[in-house]
Formats: C-alpha cells, sequence, structure tokens
C-alpha cells in the first residue's frame, strides 16, 4: 500500500476512465468501469453524472455525496506512461 497522496486535479473520460493527477506530481488513469456495478458507485453510470467528477478533501467527488477513497485511486490505478 502506498503512502496517502491527495488527488489534486481530475478529468472524467467517456469510457468511464479518470485522468488523475496526485500531488507528487504523478499522472495516472483509474479505470472506474469495475466499480459501476457496486454501490455506490452505479448511479454514475449514467455518464452526465460521471463527467461531474471533481476534487474535494483530496479525492474524487460526485454529486450526491459519492466518493472513492485515494489510495484506491493510487494503487489501482496506472501511469499515463503505462498508457502509451
Amino acid at each position: 500500500m502506498s503512502d496517502l497522496l491527495d488527488v489534486v486535479n481530475v478529468q472524467a473520460n467517456p469510457d468511464f476512465t479518470l485522468d488523475l493527477e496526485f500531488e507528487n506530481g504523478e499522472r495516472k488513469i483509474f479505470d472506474m468501469e469495475p466499480y459501476l456495478n457496486k454501490n455506490p458507485f452505479h448511479r454514475l453510470k449514467q455518464y452526465q453524472l460521471f463527467a461531474c467528477a471533481t476534487v474535494g478533501y483530496g479525492t474524487v467527488v460526485w454529486p450526491d455525496n459519492i466518493d472513492i477513497a485515494p489510495e484506491t485511486l493510487y494503487d489501482k490505478s496506472y501511469s499515463l506512461e503505462e498508457a502509451s
């Protein structure tokens, strides 16, 4: 498990991935699709809601009090360099 790093920037993508930037400068991609059948994330299957992702409290948040742990985002994502 990694150190707890805050998310400082997020961009939601149409394929239900999140482009993330962490406070240490790392840029990573997180795939939300495996989470979309679980509570509370099933509501994010509507792309209009998913696209409302913002940074709050050091992690990614959505309307309706939906958020995801920053350590999950960091540990389960891959670097943008790996995606190239």
